[in-house]
């Protein structure tokens, strides 16, 4: 085999790998228990970039998102900064119980959203 071949083969192999850790990376968020259906991402997604309901647009850049505020931080690498996933929920719900001079709306608290949109919201904003 000459090194030509070789290099060919090693690329191929490579590309190959490549394909299966994108493959399996899509299908472990998909099956991540809590969200588990790409409908309930789509209606986080929805409720998120709603300005009557979720409104994170106002203050957070989310890609996707038209017109996005700057004033909190922006909607990436969730998992990283939140690797419980409930403890997320609990900043979006009440984030004053961190940080009692919070600008963020309390929407559990308060009732913005409710529970089942809490956690669509949550299940969205996690997937980023």
């Amino acid at each position: 085999m000459n090194r030509k071949s070789k290099s060919k083969g090693l690329l191929s192999i490579a590309g190959t790998m490549l394909v299966g850790i994108s493959l399996s990376a899509s299908v472990s968020l998909a099956a991540e228990p809590g969200s588990n259906t790409s409908k309930n991402l789509e209606e986080g997604k929805e409720l998120a970039f709603s300005r009557p309901k979720g409104n994170c647009l106002a203050c957070h850049m989310i890609i996707g998102g038209a017109s996005p505020g700057n004033i909190a931080p922006p909607l990436i690498a969730m998992k990283s900064r939140f690797p419980d996933k409930q403890v997320l929920r609990e900043q979006i719900a009440d984030a004053s119980k961190k940080n009692p001079e919070t600008a963020m709306p309390l929407f559990g608290r308060y009732e913005i959203l409710t529970e089942a949109e809490l956690d669509k919201v949550v299940d969205y904003i996690y997937s980023l």
